[in-house]
């Protein structure tokens, strides 16, 4: 933009009070999983300063997308790892399904655990 363009500004009467008419710039579509939607909540409650700076830069939601993706890749990696600690195999499950379900929601949960503790609330 060249200095002789000018903006204009519109505005909009709110109760007593004349608003601008803001358009924020389009946000690419992301769905926000389980991880994602956590750290937006997170933020908003308790890094209030960080959560409006991204918002009104509007990389919110590409910050929270990449959390996600860490999130994710490190429960992944938790998760086999600590299968293989415990013994837990594709025999396990076929033998005893019970047994396996159990083990596998206690590592999901330890699991689940370390990843928000390491990557959501670490912001």
């Amino acid at each position: 933009m060249n200095n002789t363009e000018k903006i204009e500004i519109t505005y909009t009467l709110q109760g007593d009070y004349y608003l601008p008419n803001l358009i924020l710039p389009e946000q690419p579509k992301v769905k926000l999983g389980y991880y994602g939607q956590i750290c937006r909540r997170y933020m908003r409650e308790h890094r209030r300063i960080k959560y409006y700076s991204l918002l009104t830069k509007c990389k919110l939601i590409e910050h929270l997308a990449q959390i996600e993706q860490e999130a994710l890749e490190l429960e992944e990696t938790l998760t086999e790892q600590m299968m293989k600690e415990k013994g837990i195999t594709e025999q396990l499950k076929a033998e005893d399904q019970m047994e396996w379900v159990g083990r596998m929601n206690n590592i999901r949960n330890s699991v689940r655990e370390i990843v928000l503790k390491e990557v959501i609330y670490r912001i």
